[in-house]
């Protein structure tokens, strides 16, 4: 059923999109930085699915493993039909002294090799009349919770704006923003969220599930779950004063954890 690739596919989101795929009878093309991770994920879903599994190895900071990786979304064989944009990273630090390689860093896997990637698989799929590009954004691209919230931003308003130039081609864009979800992110960020009430967390195999239907029928943005939709409607129409006070991810840490000490 085509060939999907998918990018920081070893963890999260990443890891759930790859299962789907495969057990959708899609061979996938696995990125990601830990060549190990990959491999035994590949061999997993070859025995479970029966799918072509390849791996490609990239860190999407360093700009000779983006163009390999956009060197295969250009390929004629076994053209790739879906890419996802996946990968992306925490910085967990202030902008105001942080540390800046890190920062450029967080810039070229969340922006630049989204950019990079789109712009190679489209150039593929366009001829051919087919195809979709998945970008993963977040509902945070609606907050102003430091240069991660700028980056999905970004990513959000340049996956519209795709999905203008491609209409008629036969090829679609669509913005995944979800909100928070059961993955190691935050563990990884260093925020303890683990004071807010269940209710706000979403589970990968939903988010992802809602995706991919998404991307079948075409949606441009793809917001997984009710009340995500009725708090990216508030985002969008609230006073930015208040935006800028109440979205960052550390205050609402903090929240938790003062509700998780009552």
């Amino acid at each position: 059923m085509g060939t999907a690739l998918i990018t920081g596919a070893t963890a999260g989101l990443g890891l759930e999109f790859a299962w789907q795929l495969a057990t959708a009878r899609h061979d996938v093309v696995l990125v990601a930085r830990d060549e190990e991770r990959l491999e035994r994920l590949a061999s997993q879903l070859r025995a479970a699915a029966g799918v072509r599994a390849e791996v490609l190895r990239a860190d999407l900071s360093v700009r000779a493993d983006v163009d390999r990786v956009a060197e295969r979304l250009r390929a004629t064989e076994r053209p790739v039909g879906l890419l996802v944009n996946n990968a992306g990273m925490a910085v967990h630090q202030p902008f105001v002294g942080g540390d800046l390689e890190r920062e450029e860093a967080a810039f070229d896997v969340m922006v630049r090799a989204v950019l990079v990637l789109s712009h190679a698989a489209v150039a593929q799929m366009v001829p051919r009349g087919r195809g979709a590009v998945l970008n993963v954004a977040s509902v945070a691209a609606l907050t102003a919770s430091g240069t991660y919230s700028a980056h999905k931003a970004w990513v959000r308003t340049f996956t519209e704006g795709l999905a203008v130039e491609l209409r008629g081609t036969g090829v679609t864009a669509t913005a995944l923003c979800p909100g928070l979800v059961h993955t190691e992110f935050h563990d990884r960020a260093e925020l303890d969220m683990s004071g807010l009430p269940e209710v706000v967390w979403l589970h990968a195999d939903d988010v992802v599930a809602a995706a991919l239907a998404d991307v079948r029928r075409g949606a441009v943005v793809s917001t997984p779950s009710v009340r995500y939709r009725v708090a990216s409607a508030f985002l969008r129409t609230a006073p930015r004063p208040l935006v800028r006070v109440a979205g960052s991810p550390r205050r609402i840490a903090a929240a938790g954890r003062r509700r998780a000490a009552r």
